[in-house]
């Protein structure tokens, strides 16, 4: 299996200097992991990583998450079987946001949805619409 790498487009870097190391985690040390689908561009679902989970997905070219709620290491699929593959891993210019490009094995949403993002806002949502 292909392993997957963090690209930084146009960029050269200086010698021994890794991409992993100028990544900036938060004060909990997890950085935001956006999972979009390599063939399509649909956002997939956001997730956080800490450095152990940034690690395992690079390794394993799987999607490892940092589970906030449960306060562990989260492999992808570990219970539903819809795992996403890595194609490849960007740093955005802030160095404070990945993404994952994959191709997802399922449903990707907990709730069945082939992504979490299938409910739409609009101004009819709000309480008080401001008056125009």
């Amino acid at each position: 299996m292909e392993k997957a790498v963090i690209h930084q487009r146009k960029f050269k870097r200086a010698k021994g200097v890794k991409l992993i190391d100028n990544l900036k985690f938060n004060e909990k040390g997890l950085i935001p992991a956006i999972a979009q689908d390599a063939d399509t561009g649909e956002v997939l679902m956001l997730g956080y990583m800490n450095e152990e989970a940034l690690r395992r997905t690079l390794s394993s070219s799987e999607v490892w998450f940092y589970s906030r709620s449960r306060r562990e290491l989260w492999h992808k699929g570990e219970t539903s079987g819809n795992r996403i593959k890595v194609r490849s891993i960007w740093k955005d210019c802030d160095s404070d946001t990945i993404l994952i490009r994959g191709e997802p094995t399922g449903p990707i949403c907990h709730t069945g949805n082939k992504t979490c993002f299938f409910q739409q806002l609009t101004e009819q949502d709000l309480d008080h619409p401001e008056e125009a």
